[in-house]
């Protein structure tokens, strides 16, 4: 059976027509409607000379409009590159030159970089999904109501791509991740089985359209009838507003990085009892300090916590793990769990051979959700997506993650930190995040990170925190430093250190740690050159 993305807004717009499928700033959308407007918006794709396989570029911020692209895009047999609006025009122009698009869609907020952009992919053509009539364009959104809103019928299948991701790439070129219909599919069949997602349910939209947890909220929702409830992205530094967000919304699932659940936390906006609703509160992207998850488990006792781990690669999630019982200690380590349903997760030494119970090894991960590769970066793909080595399968693959992680006693997998976050200092071996996890079971500590910084002398790579006092606090790095040694050796406790109001976040609500490891570089190169320690 061919299934694509674009079949579950058609079964729930069948199923529900009248039912409200986006609620954004006040407006809210009906299932018949978003059907119908991508239907049309589909046809003028078409019209305009988008074929099977083209790509449609999305230079559209968070709105009903960006969804409805989306499904049109797939409508018209295409796949979408959603671009983070707020981009430099120099990444974005990369990005556009990479996936040569054969349309860019725009609105009039975004269409003044189009000019700028155009020198990057001269053969796309533009369109505006509002009217901005001193903008050139072949079609804009008064032009849409002539086309035919019946229901299109498509042949792209569920092998070919839906959507390319692109995320940072080491060499500073961003690489395009390929997911296809399937890869998505998969995951949600299994997610609105295991959540018990339904059509009364009121989903969070929190992270950004780019940024693969939004591709859960969205196929999530649409798959069950339900309701997402968009979040503008200026919302997410503003701890008291997401909170009465989620109770004027009346949300009952919440997903999001845990940057943004643990300043919440921070920030006290979270009371005892709160958010009656909230069914299931959701994490992905990065460790969840465990001060932060007790802070909310002990406030919010009736939703259900579950951890989720997987990179863009694998396709927002491959394993799960639910947080029964609030942790007894601020230190309790809490693991990925185990592998979401057609998913393989495996822990391996530097010979691909299974690394013992207890020992760390490099995070492979294999299964359903794995990406067929970086758009047109063979060499790229060779590196990290390998034959697997326990399957009789040839075509059976695994992706190094680049994640360290250990098999406990217990049979679940914990993720110990990034492989390219170890790093050795004075000839010891040290894990930046178990640091991390130290700092945040300081009192008074809101927020921490840790990065490493090359010197260039005889020190050698030196460790920095930055970090986030709560107010009221004596957290001087003098006691800092003092706190840190009940628990850690001289040589992991850092050396540098520098107080924030709060730490930078980049497009994705994490913590931005190439901006950190720049303010440290630069801190360290005034030192040296005003011959000071």
């Amino acid at each position: 059976m061919n299934r694509r993305l674009q079949d579950l807004l058609v079964q729930s717009a069948d199923r529900a027509p009248e039912s409200t499928a986006i609620v954004f700033n006040g407006e809210t959308i009906r299932y018949a409607e978003l059907e119908q407007a991508s239907n049309r918006l589909a046809r003028a794709l078409r019209e305009g000379g988008c074929v099977r396989g083209d790509r449609i570029a999305l230079l559209v911020p968070k709105s009903p409009e960006a969804l409805i692209a989306m499904f049109a895009a797939l409508k018209a047999d295409c796949s979408y590159v959603p671009l983070d609006t707020s981009s430099p025009t120099a990444r974005l122009g990369r990005i556009l030159a990479s996936c040569e698009p054969a349309c860019i869609l725009a609105v009039q907020s975004t269409a003044p970089a189009l000019e700028a952009l155009k020198a990057f992919t001269p053969n796309s053509w533009t369109a505006l999904l509002d009217d901005a009539p001193e903008i050139e364009a072949r079609f804009r959104r008064s032009h849409l109501t002539s086309f035919c809103a019946a229901r299109i019928e498509s042949q792209n299948q569920g092998s070919e791509a839906a959507h390319i991701l692109f995320t940072s790439g080491s060499t500073g070129a961003p690489k395009g991740v390929v997911i296809t219909h399937s890869n998505v599919l998969h995951f949600i069949d299994w997610a609105v089985r295991y959540f018990g997602i339904r059509a009364g349910d009121k989903i969070s939209g929190h992270p950004p359209l780019h940024f693969d947890l939004s591709t859960f909220d969205i196929y999530g929702t649409i798959a069950a009838g339900a309701q997402i409830h968009l979040l503008a992205p200026e919302m997410s530094l503003l701890p008291h507003r997401l909170a009465e967000f989620i109770r004027a919304a009346e949300l009952t699932q919440w997903f999001s990085v845990p940057s943004i659940l643990n300043h919440m936390a921070r920030s006290g906006v979270v009371r005892q009892n709160d958010f009656p609703s909230l069914e299931r509160l959701l994490w992905c992207g990065e460790k969840f300090p465990t001060p932060g998850l007790i802070h909310w488990m002990q406030r919010v006792p009736h939703a259900k916590f579950v951890n989720l781990y997987g990179p863009t690669e694998a396709t927002i999630a491959s394993s799960y793990y639910h947080v029964a019982r609030c942790p007894e200690s601020e230190t309790a380590e809490i693991p990925i769990g185990g592998p979401c349903g057609g998913e393989l997760l495996l822990v391996l030494d530097d010979q691909l051979r299974p690394a013992p119970v207890n020992e760390i090894g490099d995070l492979y991960i294999g299964g359903v959700g794995l990406s067929p590769g970086y758009w047109r970066d063979p060499e790229k793909t060779r590196q990290v997506f390998l034959k697997n080595p326990f399957a009789d399968d040839p075509f059976s693959r695994i992706y190094k993650t680049g994640d360290l992680a250990r098999i406990g006693p217990d049979g679940l997998i914990y993720l110990v930190g990034r492989s390219d976050t170890q790093i050795k200092s004075r000839g010891y071996r040290i894990e930046l995040g178990e640091i991390e996890s130290a700092l945040h079971g300081i009192a008074g500590i809101r927020d921490a990170a840790v990065v490493a910084v090359e010197t260039g002398g005889f020190e050698g790579l030196i460790i920095c925190c930055a970090y986030v006092p709560q107010p009221g606090f004596d957290v001087s790095p003098k006691k800092l430093r003092q706190q840190l040694a009940r628990t850690l050796p001289s040589y992991m406790i850092p050396s540098r250190w520098m107080e924030f109001d709060t730490l930078p976040l980049n497009g994705n609500g994490k913590i931005a740690r190439p901006v950190l490891k720049q303010r440290f570089e630069n801190e360290t190169l005034a030192a040296v050159s005003g011959g000071k320690d």
